[in-house]
């Protein structure tokens, strides 16, 4: 590491600065030595902060030793090996030499010189020490002391240019730093000191584009020094963009651009030749011949990208004529096909990056006719007449407020009279060859007509400097051509004064139908606009869809709509008939009456009917027929909804009432593809909540209930087919969708295609007999041509039959999927309707006729498909279940009327909760019946006890407000959960859960007192031992419980820690020996409970007798389970405490090393350690011809278990295997003495794995045998051997283990 390497050097190297006391710098600790290791870290934070660091830790020291070598460290630092390290360095340098400036720069040059010498470096280090160079100029002139020191100023130059030999490792790197400080002296420096050693720099300007970038940076920033005289001495003339370097400069970009294609931006001489071409006033000649003639004709990637960028960089430079000239040249031409060619994903986008061009030249553009001229130009760039900027594009939002007034008087003018010649059109290939035989002009015109009006909308959108009158306009503008065409010029309706030079089309009418109504979304959202103060104060609460003066937008569209019906020179695409006139009179008339009663009633309510009203009389434009009926509904309610009269009377039960007409008619309009209109309808369903009758709320939960759907065609299902032409891009996109599944879905078909029916395989037998080819005496040749031609034909027919009928199960399929999509996504907009009543209406009680509706939906969807729709759709109504009722703060106070029924429906969720299957959907049942709990037990009764007076005492009021059992019938309700518990603890698969009832408690304590029997009698009456436990458990939670005091007596409390002491002892008393696994569970929770149980008799000093207990847990001591267990003997030692027996102490067993062992020696270098040995398994117990024992050495004796040696813990040592005590096994590779009639230690090997057999064939050595037989292997674990120790253990004992290497070991 170089920062190591670096960090650890204290004496000076060649010409750097001598320490003083080399060892002072590093006795003051670690801290100051951090700071350069933190400088060469990769994370560009941690070198930042240690680079102030140390400075802040040199201003503080103020010592010259700790200076010193803080230069010396750095300037090494900067030709470091790694790139993150080299940057710190450079920038530590620099922050250094800025905040000393009485460091000399020209010495700290000279250590940057001398440590990095290029010269005498060694090869391998040519690419550090060039770096270190580099980043040592970079850091002076970072410092901004560089340009005021003339000598170092210009050593700096001459070894940049001397770094320029380099471009392996640095490649422009140098070139580019000298433009950079070049840029940054002052003229009189440049002239001076620089030009002398620039001149050859600068004669040789058209060689490389870096000499031309040095040139031109020089020209803009010193034309007092080179002025067009002495740039003819330079290079022959006095300017740089002629006619004579048109070729040479052409040549020079195009290599800037490929040098530059990485980086994906315009290269910087790009920019400073175009500056330099509008100082000269040959801009013309550049963009012409350079640009356009020179560049262009290269059909490569990076050019044509650098002449978009250079198009987009060149609009705030330029000037309206000089404007209008790029945005009709051939660059914008080769800009548009690129746009249009790469709308795949995988190609290039530059669109993105042009918009940002235009973004930014239009923020910082004051001129209007300028603004203007650049959106006209991109606007008529059009591909078969649709432009090719986006319509939605948000640059309109820099617009001056007259430059925006006159686009969009050009849009509307283009609108009707569309001028194609001013349009710089193109075409693609494929759209060339689609064109002969189409009416290319009639397209062109609909494609941008089609554009001008979405333009127009997004405009109101987009658009920051808008008032309401040129809102007003647009919205005029598209509503009068979707639905009414001028007869003749009429100057009273502004829409009507000029004719459209083409008359919109049927298809036109329906495209501007579309957006207008897009349009009427964005005007239902829009802020108020406008500086006045009712303006601000409305902005202030969030009022949307209003003016300044208060008036809702589409009641002035509407107001439009009325003018125009009564107009004669105009007439309306669809015309009304007299019903339709009469009930949009009769709407306009409702809603001025609506008006009158704002200021009376809830604005907000009015607002919202208002809207509606409003909304569905505008769509009388688009559908008549359906609209007529529905409108005549909803004024029907209206007038009901806000009439004193009809509050008054009682709801006819053989008539609807307005309330369920309402709902049906917002059910209708939620089936809608208007999102206006579905936004609408919830708004206002918000105001009809609290008038929402049984049958209202029945009306909406019938949606979820499949029997309806299979009696009743859906309303959504209907919309599908109406709704095609509108909703296009949502179909593709649904067909998009569908492609995969109908991929699952083939393999399944494929198998019901292979089962012919019988019907299609007697026709299939008809016509093979009908041409005789089933008659076996009769050979193929006695069938001439036309009997053959015949006979295929007929089979031919009948399989496209077949397949036709094939098809037709297949569209089926397709079509009962897309209806199960809709009918799935009608469900979610309804469902809002329910979260909305619950958030709303909390505490109506037509809430509790909402609950079991969503507890069978959420099975339902527990028990369908699992795909993401129906997966989204569950956890709404989860979400709303949870969050909308259970948890919500608000509930029913009006229970008092309702006790029986409530009580009813608590019985029935807790029924359901114990017959389901799904523990997951029992949970919700279970929730349910706890939230009715809820309100039951919040709702005060006659009975209930009184409160105390004084307020302060909280703790008095608190324990009264548990002890009131409210409109709770605790006897009742504790006998439906008793019948819970019962099952849960007795049934073998019981879908309830310990934390249900454990939440029962937690939350409603007065059920603890009539429950607590039935969880002490089932400690030892529960059929199974995971029972018992759960009954332990459930018993030691409720004791915890400090509530439970309140409604039990000293007496009962006592008798009841008697009981449980007794039931707990008796459940003890059955445990088997050994304790079986299902045992252990309930073993743990009973000591749980009985350490609980102990400590409450000690710690309250009741009187019970504690005998028997210890009688029967004495003994369970002696059980290993229960001791080999930790955690089972903690608890068991945790009660025994309380019965004063302690926990006797084990002895150690110390592990002595064996006497007589020989001393370890180190390992000897170059041979191959015991453990990696191979060893010859097929020879069994010789080794190298020689049986073990034969040498008259003795074999070792097999050590009893209890002996603990190093190698016995490692089980290396006979004793190590329980399963096969009996088996002889070797010890360091050689075979026990007298071991003839014992098996060796290889037939505990014997099933050693494959791959282990091929790397000991791998490890096989070349070697005489006999240094083999001193070396051999250690024996391998058994089967049985413990297990093994950490590697830390394992590296230790290999330590000991290394002994005098023999044939046998001594004892």
């Amino acid at each position: 590491m170089a920062g190591m390497e670096l960090g650890e050097q204290t004496e000076p190297r060649g010409g750097g600065a001598a320490v003083t006391d080399p060892r002072g710098v590093l006795r003051q600790g670690r801290a100051f030595l951090d700071f350069f290791w933190d400088i060469a870290k990769p994370e560009q934070e941690v070198r930042l902060a240690a680079t102030e660091s140390l400075l802040r830790h040199l201003r503080e020291g103020k010592k010259d030793d700790e200076l010193k070598y803080t230069l010396k460290r750095l300037v090494e630092g900067l030709g470091a090996t790694r790139e993150a390290a080299r940057p710190g360095f450079s920038l530590a340098l620099a922050q250094v030499l800025q905040a000393f400036e009485e460091i000399p720069l020209c010495s700290i040059l000279e250590q940057i010189k001398e440590k990095h010498n290029l010269e005498k470096v060694k090869k391998k280090l040519v690419r550090n020490a060039a770096f270190g160079n580099f980043f040592g100029v970079m850091a002076l002139f970072q410092s901004g002391r560089l340009v005021k020191d003339r000598k170092a100023l210009l050593e700096s130059i001459q070894l940049l240019q001397q770094l320029t030999n380099h471009q392996t490792h640095l490649r422009d790197l140098p070139r580019k730093t000298l433009i950079d400080i070049t840029s940054e002296v002052p003229e009189a420096v440049f002239e001076e000191v620089l030009f002398d050693i620039l001149q050859g720099d600068l004669s040789s300007a058209f060689t490389s584009p870096e000499n031309l970038h040095l040139l031109l940076v020089g020209m803009q920033k010193f034309p007092g020094v080179l002025k067009p005289k002495k740039l003819k001495k330079l290079f022959g003339s006095s300017t740089v963009v002629n006619k004579e370097n048109v070729s040479r400069l052409v040549e020079l970009l195009k290599s800037a651009a490929k040098s530059e294609k990485e980086d994906k931006k315009l290269p910087g001489v790009v920019f400073d030749l175009l500056q330099v071409a509008l100082k000269e006033d040959a801009f013309e000649l550049f963009w012409n011949e350079v640009v356009e003639n020179g560049l262009l004709k290269e059909k490569s990637g990076p050019v044509s990208y650098m002449c978009y960028r250079l198009l987009g960089s060149a609009l705030p430079l330029l000037s309206l004529e000089q404007l209008q000239l790029v945005l009709k040249g051939k660059v914008m031409l080769r800009y548009g096909e690129h746009v249009v060619a790469t709308q795949s994903p995988q190609g290039f986008k530059f669109a993105a990056e042009m918009e940002g061009y235009i973004d930014t030249f239009l923020s910082g553009c004051d001129d209007p006719e300028r603004q203007l001229a650049v959106m006209m130009g991109f606007s008529t760039l059009t591909n078969q007449g649709r432009p090719v900027l986006l319509s939605a594009s948000r640059v309109v939002r820099h617009l001056q407020a007259v430059a925006l007034q006159k686009y969009i008087c050009w849009l509307k003018d283009m609108f009707l009279r569309p001028d194609l010649d001013c349009c710089l059109d193109f075409s693609s290939n494929r759209q060339k060859q689609n064109q002969q035989n189409a009416d290319v002009a009639q397209q062109k015109i609909a494609r941008l007509r089609r554009w001008i009006m979405h333009r127009l909308v997004s405009i109101i959108e987009s658009a920051t400097r808008k008032e309401e009158s040129l809102v007003m306009d647009i919205a005029r503008f598209c509503f009068f051509h979707a639905f009414f065409v001028a007869k003749k010029k009429n100057s009273q309706v502004a829409e009507a004064s000029v004719l459209p030079s083409e008359p919109l089309n049927e298809r036109d009418h329906t495209e501007t139908e579309n957006y207008f109504f897009g349009l009427l979304q964005t005007l239902n959202t829009l802020p108020v606009l406008g500086d006045t103060a009712k303006a601000a104060a409305l902005r202030e609460k969030h009022v949307h869809g209003v003016t300044a003066d208060g008036k809702l937008w589409i009641f002035l569209l509407v107001e439009y709509a009325n003018k125009l019906l009564s107009t004669e020179h105009v007439k309306a695409v669809k015309p009304f008939t007299k019903e339709q006139r009469d009930i949009w009179e009769r709407t306009l008339q409702s809603v001025k009456n609506l008006q009158k009663k704002e200021n009376k009633s809830d604005s907000a309510k009015v607002g919202a009917f208002q809207q509606l009203l409003l909304s569905i009389a505008i769509h009388l434009f688009k559908n008549q027929s359906e609209t007529v009926e529905v409108l005549s509904d909803l004024l029907n309610c209206t007038e009901k909804a806000f009439s004193k009269e009809a509050k008054k009377k009682k709801a006819d039960s053989s008539e609807p009432g307005w309330v369920e007409v309402m709902v049906e008619i917002l059910l209708s309009l939620l089936a809608q593809p208007s999102l206006l209109l579905r936004r609408i309808s919830k708004s206002v369903f918000v105001w009809i909540c609290p008038s929402l009758t049984k049958r209202g709320l029945q009306l909406i939960l019938d949606v979820f209930d499949p029997n309806q759907e299979q009696n009743e065609e859906s309303a959504v299902v209907v919309m599908e087919e109406s709704n095609k032409k509108t909703k296009s891009a949502q179909d593709t996109d649904e067909e998009g969708s569908e492609d995969s599944s109908d991929e699952d879905t083939t393999d399944s078909e494929d198998e019901e295609g292979e089962e012919v029916d019988d019907n299609f395989r007697s026709q299939l037998m008809k016509v093979l007999q009908g041409g005789n080819a089933l008659e076996e005496d009769k050979s193929d040749e006695e069938l001439d041509d036309e009997a053959m031609m015949a006979l295929d034909k007929n089979i031919s027919a009948l399989f496209a039959e077949q397949q036709k009928r094939i098809q037709a199960k297949k569209d089926e399929k397709d079509r009962t999927r897309k209806e199960k999509i809709l009918r799935r996504d009608f469900k979610a907009k309804v469902l809002d309707l329910i979260d909305v009543f619950l958030v709303k209406q909390a505490e109506n009680p037509l809430v509790f006729d909402i609950i079991e509706p969503l507890l069978q939906l959420i099975e339902q969807c527990m028990s369908s498909d699992s795909d993401k729709q129906e997966v989204d759709f569950l956890q709404k109504t989860a979400s709303i279940f949870k969050n909308s009722l259970c948890r919500n703060k608000q509930y029913c106070k009006r229970v008092a009327s309702l006790q029986e029924d409530v009580h009813a429906l608590v019985q029935r969720l807790v029924k359901k909760a114990c017959k389901h299957t799904d523990s997951a959907v029992a949970l919700y049942y279970f929730s349910a019946s706890l939230y009715l709990l809820k309100v039951l037990k919040g709702n005060t009764s006659s009975t209930a006890p009184p409160e105390p007076e004084k307020e302060s005492d909280s703790r008095a009021k608190q324990a009264c407000q548990l002890l009131n059992p409210g409109c709770l019938n605790v006897k009742k309700v504790a006998a439906i959960y008793q019948q819970a518990l019962t099952q849960f603890l007795s049934k073998r698969n019981s879908p309830l859960t310990c934390s249900m009832f454990h939440d029962l408690f937690k939350r409603f304590p007065i059920m603890c007192k009539p429950l607590v029997d039935t969880l002490v009698e089932f400690i030892t009456a529960a059929a199974r031992q995971h029972q018992q436990a759960m009954a332990c458990l459930l018993l030691h939670r409720v004791l915890l419980l400090h509530e439970l005091k309140l409604f039990i007596t000293e007496e009962e409390w006592e008798e009841l820690i008697t009981r449980s002491i007794s039931q707990v002892t008796q459940c003890l008393k059955t445990l088997g020996k050994p304790i079986m696994k299902a045992e252990k569970e309930k073993v743990a929770k009973s000591l749980e409970l009985l350490n609980f149980l102990l400590k409450t008799v000690k710690g309250q000093k009741l009187s019970v007798e504690l005998a028997e207990v210890e009688e029967v847990l004495l003994p369970l001591q002696q059980l290993e389970d229960i001791g080999s267990s930790p955690r089972l003997d903690s608890l068991y030692w945790n009660v025994m405490r309380w019965l004063d027996h302690t926990k006797p102490k084990k002895e150690k067993t110390s592990t002595k090393p064996r006497q007589g062992a020989e001393p370890l020696k180190r390992k000897k270098k170059g041979f191959l350690p015991e453990t990696k040995k191979r060893k010859n398994r097929k020879k069994g117990v010789q080794e190298n011809g020689v049986e073990a024992g034969e040498d008259g050495e003795p074999a070792p004796e097999e050590q009893p278990l209890e002996t603990q040696t190093p190698k016995n813990k490692k089980g290396l040592v006979p004793g190590g295997s329980k399963k096969h005590p009996s088996k002889g096994v070797r010890e360091n590779g050689v075979a026990k003495a007298g071991g003839g009639d014992l098996p060796t230690a290889d037939g505990g090997d014997a099933v050693a794995d494959k791959k282990k057999k091929r790397k000991r064939k791998n490890r096989k050595r070349k070697g005489a045998a006999g240094d083999e037989a001193e070396q051999v292997s250690a024996a391998k674990k058994t089967k049985g051997s413990v297990v093994q120790e950490t590697q830390k253990k394992q590296d230790k004992a290999k330590k000991k283990r290394k002994v005098k290497q023999a044939p046998v070991v001594q004892e």
